[in-house]
């Protein structure tokens, strides 16, 4: 069984246009030489998580006046709720602990992680970047944690936390830089449609906006529109089109990640790429959603039913989820001890806490009470822990752990257990772009004056999508066009 669809381009446009089948638009769309333009900026960024943000920031230091729209009544997105992690090549902190990293390690795992479907010439222009978009948002004010480690799936210990749960450090940053540069975050302002001077041609120059009280807004872009809007892993129904398996699944993600502005693009000629790869991730047995068990990696074993492992847990987050979907009840068991506890950062550990609530999350003094209480085999759990922990001795896993993830055995008391499901996480494809974040039309032309940044956008990704790769990305694609939008200095 598989969790990355692969049936290609008689899928690709159907799925946003589902989705936008569903939008209540109340006014027919007015030509472009005849729209009355509300307001008009030279940027307008459609989306304020982490993406969204980050453009509105970055035109605005290079001088551009900036309109952040929302449709929401919260700025933050998924970004918001994310576990947190910026993976990023950092010398510093990488030679402190002795782990040896570059930049084409970093996009070459990348590339290979997405079974190459991954458009190269992007994967190594944001991986490159990865270390200046982290400086960027220090500058910004995000304050990060010392040391790095390593996420789940995410295949080498390159990731950064900030000091604040989830992804409240770069919202908070960046919603204060915005401030800061007087950039106006409107919320509830849903954009509908794009405004191009033709119907496939010539520039983007504006939105239509639906108001939350259903008034229609246009307004104006003089250099340009980023569409900054998101995935749709939270859109069953354009998920199902994919892979009918995925509808009722549960989502990580926020509610409002339905890919409402992927048919608007195409509409007006944009391509698509990849929109068949949809990555699953554990999340809470009840909800789907987060509960911060999987990571750090080097501190975690997964166990089935049974009580036995059945994983090595530092794979690719599709072979991982392909082993929980092909479990006997598609539900597992991620393992720590205290230490193992103790080495989560504060969103996952705020996130497991709150599972307790739930009955996801479990605590006990001994793994005979944890197992009790997981209603699985004691000896079965002890037998795992105990093989698995000897792996970490002889630096050899029978399943196959990287031994540099064989750094942590589990027998320190009390025990913690989280209950384990896959939910749709990560929508991989989205609106082709160049490395300039120019969205590309169907003759691979990009199409002026409209950007893309973040997960509305393809092609970097591939089948796969590497741990905690969604932060650095949104940061960073989000700045890609500085020079072609700007036309001034390079940040």
């Amino acid at each position: 069984m598989t969790i990355i669809t692969k049936r290609r381009s008689f899928l690709t446009g159907s799925i946003a246009a589902s989705a936008a089948a569903l939008l209540p638009l109340t006014v027919k769309a007015e030509a472009a030489d005849k729209i009355q333009w509300s307001k008009t900026y030279d940027v307008v960024v459609v989306g304020s998580g982490g993406a969204g943000l980050s453009a509105g920031v970055a035109a605005a230091q290079n001088g551009a006046s900036t309109v952040i729209l929302e449709k929401m009544d919260i700025v933050g997105g998924n970004t918001r709720i994310t576990g947190g992690a910026f993976n990023a090549v950092d010398p510093v902190e990488q030679e402190k602990k002795g782990i040896k990293d570059s930049v084409e390690l970093h996009a070459e795992q990348t590339l290979k992680a997405g079974d190459y479907r991954g458009n190269p010439e992007l994967v190594r222009e944001f991986t490159k970047r990865a270390p200046e978009a982290l400086q960027w948002l220090k500058d910004c004010g995000v304050v990060f944690l010392p040391g790095v480690y390593q996420v789940y799936g995410g295949l080498h210990p390159r990731a950064h936390s900030s000091t604040k749960p989830f992804g409240l450090g770069y919202i908070e940053a960046l919603e204060n830089k915005c401030k800061e540069l007087n950039v106006p975050i409107l919320l509830n302002m849903k954009v509908v449609r794009l405004v191009r001077e033709g119907n496939l041609s010539g520039r983007v120059i504006g939105v239509e906006v639906q108001t939350k009280r259903g008034r229609t807004q246009y307004i104006r872009a003089l250099k340009g529109v980023v569409l900054a809007s998101g995935g749709f892993s939270a859109n069953p129904q354009a998920r199902a089109l994919h892979d009918p398996r995925l509808f009722d699944l549960p989502t990580t993600n926020h509610k409002g990640a339905t890919g409402d502005l992927i048919a608007p693009a195409q509409d007006i000629g944009a391509e698509v790429v990849g929109m068949d790869y949809i990555q699953l991730l554990p999340g809470g047995a009840t909800t789907g959603r987060f509960i911060g068990m999987v990571s750090p990696v080097e501190s975690v074993i997964f166990v089935n039913k049974n009580g036995d492992r059945f994983v090595a847990e530092d794979k690719r987050r599709d072979v991982i989820a392909d082993a929980i979907l092909g479990s006997p009840t598609k539900v597992v068991f991620g393992i720590r001890d205290a230490d193992g506890y103790t080495a989560m950062n504060k969103g996952a550990t705020k996130a497991f806490n709150g599972a307790f609530e739930i009955g996801d999350a479990f605590k006990a003094d001994t793994l005979d009470e944890l197992a009790a209480k997981l209603q699985i085999p004691a000896e079965n759990l002890k037998k795992a822990v105990e093989t698995y922990n000897k792996a970490v001795d002889e630096k050899k896993d029978p399943l196959g752990r990287d031994p540099k993830m064989l750094i942590h055995k589990i027998e320190k008391g009390p025990f913690y257990a989280g209950r384990l499901t896959m939910a749709v996480h990560h929508t991989m494809g989205g609106v082709a772009i160049n490395s300039h974040a120019q969205v590309m039309d169907r003759r691979g032309q990009p199409i002026p004056g409209l950007y893309a940044a973040g997960e509305v956008s393809g092609g970097v990704h591939g089948t796969n999508r590497v741990g905690e790769m969604r932060l650095p990305r949104s940061s960073l694609s989000a700045r890609w066009p500085e020079k072609t939008l700007l036309k001034t200095k390079r940040l």
